[in-house]
């Protein structure tokens, strides 16, 4: 391909994707091989290139320094700046690692203002090999969308409607110099071993293949965008979300299509875990699975995800996220007051009313006359009984929570306030009978539920009862939004 049509196919790449919608100031990532090269050129050419970004994992001694001397010179002979970081592979996946060194870099110019995004070396056929490598491990439409050519983070590729071999090519016509990486030879990584001998090889069968996969990202990658406008607008629907966690009902759930169903759990996989590797088709399917199954209880553990299912309920959470905080918990109560309950979000507010100020059913509240001593919170316990306003007899906590349908975590730290040995109060199931206030009260005491982070009587459990009543509750959960998860498509090295 000739250089004037190397120059139009860049063009058109970031024309087509908007690559200069964060400003036309770019970072180049330069490892000082052939691809990073030719693109430090063709952006320098243009005006774009603002300066020059290299990271040294220092993993091939003097090889590494040597390509970073090769980098430092090349941006003094641009005279553009060059910003270099030593970055040390830690343990564990190397090229995944080593791809989280670079990245987190690369942002890091970003947000000091050295450039407005960073563009990446990555080929058409670095992105058909990324979407064969996606599609060996059993990807779904997700994983074969490939490389993105732009990401909200700043991250741009120019170069990924170009072939490897045009740009060595045109480096040579021009007498550019590149350095070469001895470990790309290595075929115990997989990428090297698609390069060198699963592509050709499937080449033989179709010459176009790179351009074909390439097309299959481009497709993909459209699907997924459509998909995630579906699923945020379904996933409110169907699912609560607080921090870390993410719940939701059976039934709705069950009445989506498989396919929603899918993407929905692969959605709230990602909001717990922060990412879906190591994830794959049967993890998914074996949520599914729990969520059909007959109501009552179940659990599940994947890599680093913990499922719950309780009644109707299903639960994703951190594995160890239950065990964070011992079991057991009590604290002495200011009456009237505010209690946050150490090592606990819990605020427990105790204020001092007239009987008048009671109305609209809207607050749990005590005979002041009939408690007024040392009150303590603690968690509910095995055996815990009581008799709450309005019934007729001493009712266990468990049965109470076996009737009210009450998921398994959430018992755990369920809160109760106790005077001596009896139970004054309990969430949601109320006042205790002896304690409650009634007509004839002259002082009453308000209990409200809170949470540290709200301190406001517009709590996350607004728990209600009624002098009248005593028996009859409303529950409400607030829950927080957190951020959509990141947009389809892998990040290669």
């Amino acid at each position: 391909m000739e250089a004037l049509n190397l120059s139009n196919t860049i063009a058109a790449t970031i024309e087509r994707h908007d690559m200069l919608s964060r400003g036309r100031r770019i970072g180049v990532a330069v490892s000082g091989g052939a691809d990073s090269v030719f693109l430090l050129h063709a952006l320098h050419e243009c005006g774009l290139a603002a300066a020059v970004l290299h990271v040294n994992h220092k993993l091939r001694g003097a090889d590494s320094d040597a390509d970073e001397t090769f980098v430092t010179e090349l941006a003094r002979e641009l005279r553009l700046p060059v910003h270099i970081a030593a970055r040390p592979v830690p343990e564990g996946n190397l090229e995944q690692e080593a791809r989280r060194a670079r990245y987190a870099f690369f942002l890091e110019a970003v947000a000091a203002g050295e450039c407005d995004a960073v563009a990446t070396g990555h080929t058409l056929d670095d992105q058909a090999e990324t979407v064969i490598s996606r599609f060996l491990r059993g990807a779904g439409t997700a994983g074969l969308s490939g490389i993105r050519p732009a990401t909200r983070e700043g991250i741009v590729r120019p170069l990924l409607g170009l072939h490897r071999e045009d740009i060595r090519t045109s480096l040579r016509e021009r007498n550019l110099p590149w350095r070469e990486d001895c470990t790309n030879a290595q075929t115990e990584f997989l990428r090297n071993r698609l390069r060198h001998d699963v592509m050709p090889q499937l080449a033989t069968l179709n010459p176009s293949l790179p351009e074909v996969l390439a097309s299959t990202a481009d497709w993909a990658r459209a699907e997924e965008s459509w998909w995630d406008t579906q699923l945020d607008r379904l996933e409110p629907q169907i699912f609560q979300i607080q921090p870390e966690i993410v719940l939701f009902r059976t039934a709705p759930f069950l009445a989506q299509p498989v396919a929603v169903q899918r993407r929905l759990l692969r959605r709230a996989i990602e909001r717990v875990r922060g990412s879906l590797r190591s994830i794959d088709f049967g993890h998914v399917e074996a949520i599914r699975y729990l969520a059909q199954s007959r109501e009552g209880s179940g659990r599940i553990q994947l890599p680093n995800l913990d499922i719950y299912r309780s009644f109707d309920w299903l639960r994703l959470a951190p594995v160890g996220y239950d065990s964070r905080l011992d079991r057991d918990f009590e604290a002495p109560l200011d009456a009237p007051g505010v209690t946050k309950v150490p090592g606990r979000s819990l605020v427990i507010e105790l204020e001092l009313l007239t009987p008048a100020a009671v109305y609209n059913r809207q607050m749990d509240v005590l005979d002041w006359g009939k408690c007024e001593s040392f009150l303590t919170v603690r968690n509910w316990r095995p055996g815990d009984s009581y008799t709450p306003a309005g019934k007729s007899g001493a009712e266990k906590i468990k049965t109470l929570f076996q009737d009210n349908r009450v998921p398994l975590w959430e018992r755990r730290h369920w809160p109760v306030i106790v005077r001596g040995n009896s139970i004054v109060w309990v969430r949601q199931f109320g006042v205790a009978g002896e304690f409650a206030a009634g007509p004839d009260s002259t002082r009453v005491l308000a209990i409200r539920e809170t949470t540290e982070a709200s301190q406001s009587r517009e709590s996350n459990r607004t728990l209600t009862a009624s002098i009248e009543t005593g028996g009859s509750f409303r529950r409400t959960i607030s829950l927080e939004q957190a951020r959509r998860p990141g947009e389809p498509g892998a990040e290669v090295l």
